[in-house]
């Protein structure tokens, strides 16, 4: 097993701890542009983008009621907590992309309705 990824992917996520995540980050670039010139495919890619943060922060927010196991190490545990995040971003997505929550679309409907974008 090549493991000699991990120390760069590890100086990564100890470069970027701060509060934004990739999620976060990506939205607020889509949010910055105007709307008004927006075709249906970009703002739906948005609604998207919003609902993947979204459930982000609940799986989080999910995530801090399990109680915490002890680790021998600290750096175990802040790269499992790397990995941690990583599973949830991935499951956000997914779930996001298959349509299980429906915020995405019930969003981009509202938009279109009422600005008429």
């Amino acid at each position: 097993m090549d493991i000699s990824g991990l120390n760069s992917m590890y100086a990564d996520y100890l470069s970027t701890t701060t509060a934004t995540t990739d999620s976060a980050v990506k939205l607020d670039s889509a949010l910055s542009t105007n709307g008004e010139n927006s075709s249906d495919e970009e703002l739906m890619n948005v609604c998207k983008q919003f609902e993947s943060y979204f459930l982000e922060q609940v799986f989080k927010e999910m995530k801090k009621t399990i109680p915490e196991e002890e680790y021998s190490s600290s750096s175990v545990s802040t790269r499992l907590d790397y990995f941690e995040d990583q599973a949830i971003q991935t499951l956000a997505a997914q779930s996001t992309e298959q349509n299980q929550l429906g915020l995405a679309q019930t969003l981009f409907e509202q938009m279109k309705r009422n600005y008429d974008v």
